[in-house]
């Protein structure tokens, strides 16, 4: 600068010098000369004194302009909530300005688009509380909100993006469930909120807390009476199927209704009740015809249930032949309570008939192995009766060992005996394995018997097949049981012994033992008593023998002995 003021010197005086020389060759006296160089003096006095002022002017504004950017960036670092703005070094007024200027337009900007996206956040807020109904975002819209406001309102809006999402996720599928119900019962939406959710725009449905779960109690009470109509339909095709097997009605006519067999709509509904109503009305055109199909299904379960004589006699309208409604609904009563009692018993009595139906293989392949035919041998099947004759008797311990373990258990959960046949389970198993007991000894002393009677010197030469066979048959070697543990066509042996009855237990008569028992009697007389298929609980375990059935001739007794 000190150069340059100079140069102005030097320049200023080269300017004086010339307009000296000028006025010289003009010819201007020397009291103008001086004159005019005040003149001269005075312009660039009042030249440089109005630049002086413009300068100063200029500071002036710098300055204020300073303050005043100093003033308003101060309160936008408190709005935005960011340190204080300071100057790095020192620096000059112009460029102090300059940065202060800088600085607050950019804090202007920062200002205005959190405000911008304050006021989006706002909107979206409001939208998305007025279709959930929850209450709007608490935030000062006053206020510049901080970069960390900004950011928990967006996590808030976007969480609330999904709550919704979720809500009308769950109100479609619920929806949809609603209309299929509703269909299936032919029922019409009957009420203001049915009828919003049905009829009206999904989109304006409000999916509050609330009316979501006013949507579920809904479904449920419309899924409840679903069900409820699916099991009263279900219980009419039951009862139409139990009608038809009692009136026994032909297949063609159970054809002409096999639409209304599946499904449950109001219109099925409607029509299966008809149709039970129709059958109902015939069976009571056809009483007797319906009370005797009931009495053989009865007969059925107590078979399947064990009950012993005394159990059957108990229900004593069994008997009854006054063919009326209320004999009937006696009847169908004793039908339901036996079916419960089944189903609730049914794995224990499930087991109890396959020991029976072991013991049962266990005896023919004992009574096989007593058979003097057996030496035929046709196609190695007594290696192969030996072999699941030994299987058999291994599996009969299993199987009541487990028996025994779960009628144990059974007992103590219902603090009663179970009983079968009118004893407990492991008597009645005991009690057979003593009557096959005895029987093998019967069976034993017998052929001691033979050999004692015919002696030793009494052998014919000939082995004659058919008088084998026909002595075999009619000998009392053959097992008591037969190979069965005495099911008869309407009821068991009942474990005592003692001989079985008919399905009717009216008349109080005994009748003898059909089947093969029946075809060969063979009686043992046992102190008086007689054994046949079992024997009296109260006869002594010594026994007397008094032989009805001797072979006829030693070969018999020779193969019988054999054994």
């Amino acid at each position: 600068s000190e150069v340059l003021a100079e140069e102005s010197i030097v320049c200023l005086q080269k300017a004086l010098n010339h307009l000296r020389e000028i006025w010289e060759l003009i010819g201007i006296p020397e009291d103008q000369r001086l004159q005019r160089t005040e003149v001269v003096k005075k312009h660039i006095k009042e030249l440089l004194d109005m630049m002086i002022a413009e300068e100063e002017s200029l500071k002036e504004r710098l300055i204020k302009s300073i303050s005043v950017c100093q003033k308003e960036l101060n309160t936008l670092c408190s709005e935005l909530h960011v340190e204080p703005f300071q100057e790095e070094g020192e620096t000059t007024i112009l460029q102090l300005e300059k940065d202060l200027r800088t600085q607050v337009e950019l804090m202007r900007k920062q200002k205005k688009e959190r405000k911008q996206e304050l006021k989006l956040l706002q909107e979206q807020d409001q939208e998305l509380c007025e279709i959930l109904c929850m209450p709007h975002y608490d935030i000062d819209s006053a206020s510049v909100p901080s970069l960390e406001e900004l950011n928990q309102f967006r996590q808030h809006v976007t969480t609330l993006r999904e709550t919704k999402a979720s809500r009308r996720e769950e109100f479609v599928s619920i929806k949809r469930q609603i209309i299929l119900c509703m269909e299936e019962l032919d029922h019409t939406p009957d009420t203001s909120f049915e009828r919003d959710v049905v009829c009206e725009d999904e989109d304006a449905f409000c999916l509050s807390l609330e009316n979501i779960a006013t949507l579920q109690k809904l479904l449920r009470q419309l899924e409840m009476q679903k069900s409820q109509n699916e099991a009263v339909c279900e219980g009419l095709r039951t009862q139409i199927r139990e009608l038809w097997d009692r009136l026994q009605i032909p297949e063609e006519e159970r054809e002409a209704v096999a639409t209304i067999m599946s499904g449950s709509k109001a219109k099925v509904r409607k029509a299966l009740q008809l149709e039970v109503d129709r059958l109902e009305e015939l069976k009571m055109q056809n009483m007797k015809k319906v009370i005797e199909a009931i009495r053989v299904e009865l007969v059925q379960y107590w078979d399947q249930c064990f009950y012993s004589q005394e159990q059957r006699q108990a229900f004593a309208p069994f008997c009854a032949e006054d063919y009326t409604e209320s004999l009937l609904q006696l009847h169908d009563a004793e039908i339901v309570r036996l079916k419960n009692y089944y189903e609730v018993h049914k794995e224990l009595f499930e087991g109890v008939q396959k020991w029976e139906e072991t013991w049962r293989l266990f005896l023919e392949f004992e009574r096989k192995a007593s058979d003097p035919n057996r030496f035929t041998n046709r196609g190695g099947n007594l290696l192969k009766e030996e072999k699941q004759r030994a299987k058999l008797q291994k599996m009969l311990p299993k199987l009541e060992e487990e028996l025994k373990a779960r009628i144990e258990l059974w007992e103590q959960e219902h603090s009663k005996a179970f009983m079968v046949n009118g004893q407990k389970f492991m008597e009645y198993v005991a009690e057979q394995w003593e009557m096959h007991r005895l029987e093998k000894e019967r069976a034993k002393q017998e052929r001691v018997t033979h050999s004692l009677c015919r002696g030793p010197g009494f052998v014919e030469q000939g082995l004659n097949t058919t008088t084998m066979s026909n002595a075999t048959a009619n000998s009392s070697i053959r097992p008591i049981f037969g190979g069965t543990v005495y099911h008869s066509p309407v009821s068991r042996l009942p474990p005592s012994g003692s001989k079985p009855v008919t399905a009717s237990t009216c008349s109080g008569k005994k009748t003898p033992r059909t089947g093969r028992h029946g075809a060969n009697k063979e009686n043992l007389e046992l102190n008086g008593s007689i054994l046949s298929g079992g024997y009296p609980g109260s006869a002594p375990l010594q026994r007397n023998f008094s032989i009805n059935s001797v072979a006829s001739t030693y070969s018999e007794f020779a193969v019988i002995h054999l054994f």
